[in-house]
């Protein structure tokens, strides 16, 4: 009986410690996308996420998706990230110039300081 019971306790700990794990992993400044929030505090130099850190994010898997219904900028180098179903976009001297990140039916385009910039619509069925 005790040992049944003894099992439960270290499972439930391990159950504890295993779920922490994530969140005690997050950096100081919350949120995991590597921004400083949307916050309008008057901070700018952290206003958006780091377009730096999202690129650096490794793909576990490499999958390959048909983004031919998203609108890329002329001349930008691409760089896919289908885990996320992002889209960045960089200009040709290495700066970032924004992304586009697919939330359900929509297309979200943003800049490179992490502002909605506009959002296309899909129609049911593109982009599948």
């Amino acid at each position: 009986m005790r040992r049944k019971l003894l099992w439960r306790g270290c499972g439930a700990a391990l159950l504890v410690c295993l779920m922490a794990g994530p969140v005690l992993a997050q950096p100081p400044g919350g949120g995991g996308d590597g921004g400083g929030g949307g916050g309008e505090g008057g901070d700018d130099d952290k206003s958006g996420p780091d377009m730096h850190a999202m690129a650096s994010r490794i793909n576990a898997t490499r999958v390959r998706k048909d983004y031919s219904y998203i609108s890329r900028p002329a001349g930008d180098r691409i760089q896919e990230q289908p885990d996320l179903d992002r889209l960045l976009f960089w200009s040709k001297d290495g700066k970032p110039d924004g992304y586009a990140q697919r939330r359900g039916d929509s297309v979200i385009y943003y800049d490179s300081a992490g502002r909605a910039s506009r959002v296309q619509h899909l129609a049911p069925g593109q982009g599948d």
